[in-house]
């Protein structure tokens, strides 16, 4: 299941007129919950970490007869916060012009491609979770590449989904299996779909969105197969079969997940209430067309749009309060020696700055000029290992836990530095000051 090599069998894969597979072989959900001998039931727990779990989904754009190397029809990151039980699924164009690692810069959908044809270290998959790690600047713990069988066969094995058509779509040169086309339309309006006509509906392009259109469908699908599978508590069941299923799968899913971590995040995911999720695409907001040198058309990334989306949506749930009351006390006890420069054009904010935090017996030991006056947002370096003074100059500073990194070696006596941003103006909530 791991790393299998995707297959596909060439020949009519359409899914009968009006209606939904009939052909389709195992798997197949019963209503049977005996468990199997050979799953672990200690498994039936859900996610036990706290930390941040992100996943990124890979459509295989994979045709006909082809075997070896292929590119990705789809990227969609999924993050899960297990501590304030909220989600986030975010869907990257296909056509984004992105940085690959060791490869240049290309459209992110060759990176799938260009790993497996390199025989990259962990192969297209991890070379496509390295490039939106890059493009994000988030760690990305696991992958699920499924090429177009697998999804048909998945949204059949459920008995189909229920969408919202937003408008009505004509895609006469929707492609087939074989580089042909195989026309696809559908009407506005509420539908039941099988396996088949999910994947037209999902991959279609012939909207004024086109891709990012798309991306925005992919994820109205993501969300209609956890509604059909809440709905009818279809959940005991998948995860009593699932030996049988993730064998069944293994020849059109690839995943660096074991069948225990998968168990555990399908219960965490359960969980979640339909309001702490939260859907987003890298639209047009985001990027904007060009075309490069060689004549490519891609999607440009505006960088900075692209940051504030990605810490609005995937910054670290709060410190609980618990943790938050005696926070002064215990950074007092870390003695950390605190620099502040000032990175904004604002004459004399370090050192205003520097006599706030004496307020607070932060012990600022240095202040000065950065690099640049131009920061948007403030920063934190840390050297070493002082986790309350951190988190109290972050709500002191009203710091984005993105924007706090770890350094190896000072430039000067100091344990922390802090880089003032133009976000700073010295208006923050007012904490209480530590006692003397």
């Amino acid at each position: 299941m791991t790393q299998p090599d995707f297959a596909v069998e060439a020949g009519d894969l359409s899914a009968p007129a009006g209606g939904a597979q009939t052909n389709l072989a195992d798997p197949v959900i019963t209503s049977d919950t005996t468990l199997p001998e050979d799953i672990d039931t200690s498994s039936f727990q859900p996610w036990s970490g706290q930390e941040r779990v992100s996943i990124l989904l890979l459509g295989i754009d994979q045709r006909c007869d082809e075997s070896g190397p292929t590119h990705t029809d789809t990227m969609m990151l999924v993050s899960i916060d297990p501590v304030a039980m909220s989600a986030v699924a975010l869907s990257l164009p296909r056509d984004l012009w992105g940085e690959i690692p060791n490869f240049g810069v290309d459209r992110i959908n060759q990176a799938n491609f260009l790993g497996e044809v390199a025989n990259y270290p962990g192969g297209g998959p991890t070379l496509a979770v390295e490039t939106v790690e890059a493009m994000l600047g988030i760690p990305i713990q696991y992958y699920g590449a499924v090429n177009f069988d697998a999804f048909i066969e998945f949204v059949d094995l459920i008995g189909g989904i229920d969408v919202e058509v937003s408008e009505d779509i004509d895609d006469r040169r929707y492609p087939d299996r074989c580089y042909g086309y195989d026309p696809f339309t559908i009407t506005a309006g509420e539908h039941h779909l099988n396996g088949e006509e999910a994947l037209k509906y999902a991959r279609t392009r012939a909207t004024f969105g086109g891709d990012v259109d798309r991306a925005g469908r992919q994820q109205q699908v993501l969300m209609a197969v956890r509604d059909t599978i809440l709905n009818v508590n279809m959940v005991p069941r998948l995860i009593v079969q699932a030996p049988q299923l993730w064998q069944s799968f293994q020849t059109n899913v690839r995943t660096n997940m074991t069948l225990d971590e998968a168990i555990q995040l399908a219960l965490l995911a359960q969980d979640i209430p339909q309001e702490n999720i939260r859907l987003a695409v890298i639209d047009y907001n985001y990027v904007y067309p060009e075309t490069t040198p060689d004549g490519q058309q891609v999607l440009a990334p505006q960088r900075e749009q692209i940051r504030v989306l990605r810490d609005e949506l995937f910054a670290p749930s709060p410190i609980p309060a618990p943790v938050i009351e005696d926070l002064p006390q215990r950074a007092a006890q870390e003695n950390a020696r605190v620099a502040v420069l000032n990175g904004t054009a604002t004459f004399g904010l370090a050192a205003a700055t520097q006599e706030y935090l004496r307020q607070y017996n932060i012990d600022v030991v240095e202040i000065g000029n950065a690099d640049a006056s131009t920061y948007v947002t403030s920063r934190m370096v840390v050297y070493g290992s002082f986790p309350y003074t951190v988190s109290y100059l972050a709500q002191l500073l009203d710091i984005p836990p993105l924007n706090i990194s770890d350094g190896a070696k000072p430039a000067g006596e100091y344990d922390i530095l802090i880089i003032l941003g133009n976000d700073w103006q010295l208006v923050t909530p007012t904490p209480t000051p530590s006692p003397s």
